[in-house]
């Protein structure tokens, strides 16, 4: 079964699904978008974060770090070209402000963990949401922690790009979802792979299939968009969206608002923010954008 390494597991969360929820973040994902909002979620190993707003400024790291990696001459602090990931500097900073990113847990440690906030699971209608990265890049790990939340009462649900095997989705993990959180970011393939990295053919694809199963089977599949400045935010995308959706015989969406918090992530992994130099990248999403789209959806049949 392939390991994957366990970002972190956020709790009361009302972001996630219905309800109080705790989040279990994969570290990997299949997708390259320009604008990831969990960036450190995208590689599959493990990594060192540095944030400079903790760091205390005594320097203990430099004098443990073996290749002499750190230095505040370097852009990101650490010369991640020269790094080792010995985690030496990790364990000696006195301010956390140098972490460890990824690690690894069992299916039996996972479900230890969230399972103690199972009362609150099942006052609010709340439980688990696998997230990340993409939790079906790793689809036997995935499929059994799912089974063992649901043997312990735990309603689940998992956010996904939609870039997998569908035949082994639907023996490894569609058994054990109660709720399938599917994006859907961009339509036009050519712009898919500039802003994604990928074409968006099987993405497609497997929502038509699987929505159709979920219907039948009653389990709920909702397509998300996020929102992002003149990329997948245009009139043009959204009416696209719209209507694929319409087609499909999807009666309910969500739109998740652009925020520019993702470019401080990734200047703490080492990684500079590319924006397009465009101005709205900066910026928490106008609501009138946002209006706009909710329009859209709506003319077309589509509840927000």
């Amino acid at each position: 079964m392939k390991q994957p390494l366990i970002l972190e597991i956020k709790g009361n969360s009302l972001d996630d699904g219905p309800g109080i929820r705790s989040v279990v973040f994969f570290k990997g994902c299949p997708l390259a978008c320009t604008w990831c909002h969990n960036p450190e979620s995208k590689r599959m190993g493990v990594e060192i974060g540095f944030e400079a707003r903790t760091c205390a400024g005594c320097d203990t790291c430099m004098g443990v770090c073996p290749e002499k990696a750190i230095s505040r001459n370097n852009p990101f602090f650490i010369d991640r070209s020269t790094c080792t990931l010995c985690f030496q500097c990790v364990d000696t900073c006195p301010s956390g402000a140098l972490s460890r990113i990824g690690s690894s847990m069992s299916v039996a440690e996972i479900v230890s963990q969230v399972i103690r906030d199972k009362p609150f699971y099942d006052t609010s209608g709340g439980g688990v949401t696998l997230s990340g990265g993409e939790p079906a890049m790793f689809m036997d790990f995935a499929g059994e922690l799912l089974k063992a939340l649901k043997a312990a009462g735990i309603h689940t649900l998992i956010e996904t790009c939609g870039l997998f095997d569908p035949d082994r989705f639907n023996n490894c993990i569609y058994p054990w979802v109660d709720v399938i959180y599917y994006d859907i970011k961009l339509i036009d393939q050519d712009a898919h792979v500039r802003h994604c990295g990928v074409s968006n053919e099987r993405i497609l694809n497997n929502f038509k299939a699987l929505n159709t199963c979920a219907r039948d089977d009653e389990i709920s599949i909702i397509p998300r968009t996020p929102l992002i400045p003149g990329i997948t935010d245009t009139p043009e995308n959204i009416k696209s969206i719209a209507e694929f959706l319409s087609s499909c015989g999807v009666s309910e969406a969500r739109l998740l608002p652009y925020h520019p918090l993702w470019q401080e992530k990734n200047c703490k992994i080492g990684i500079s923010p590319n924006t397009g130099n465009s101005p709205e990248m900066d910026q928490w999403l106008d609501n009138r954008v946002l209006e706009n789209c909710r329009a859209i959806f709506e003319a077309a049949g589509i509840s927000i």
